[in-house]
């Protein structure tokens, strides 16, 4: 695949012969483990990267390849979004379930930029930041315009 600039190879192989592994009798309903290789070549220089993976899926490399690229979307719609645009990773609430109260606001704020039909123009960043300055855009958001 060919994208943003770069050349990416992915491969995929899934094995059930679990007896390589050690001590494979430690996690319950083990029936795969799996290597997807990432090969991509960038401006001529080519690096190659290897993530194991095991699971209770039948070993078949289509569907653990699926499954992979799956995980990744959410990955890169949701907890990236959440990071760059809402500053998760940089939360460091402890009190109490201050933590998972404010990772639930996050997502609900986050959820909130993606459905506003508004004509603004911007990402969710811009969005934020117009969000925190403008009474009118915060009450279309929170759908309290008109009331």
């Amino acid at each position: 695949m060919k994208d943003h600039g770069r050349l990416e190879v992915r491969r995929c192989w899934a094995f059930d012969q679990l007896d390589c592994l050690s001590e494979p009798r430690q996690w319950a309903d083990l029936k795969m483990f799996g290597v997807i290789e990432a090969e991509r070549t960038i401006n001529g220089k080519t690096s190659r990267e290897r993530r194991l993976y095991i699971g209770s899926i039948a070993p078949d490399a289509s569907t653990l390849s699926q499954v992979v690229r799956a995980h990744w979307g959410i990955e890169n719609k949701v907890h990236w979004c959440l990071d760059v645009a809402l500053n998760d990773d940089q939360m460091r609430a402890r009190a109490k379930n201050a933590g998972a109260n404010l990772a639930i606001v996050r997502r609900l704020v986050l959820n909130l930029f993606r459905l506003d039909t508004s004509k603004r123009k911007g990402g969710i960043h811009t969005r934020r930041i117009l969000a925190a300055s403008s009474d009118s855009y915060r009450e279309t958001l929170l759908g309290l315009a008109g009331i």
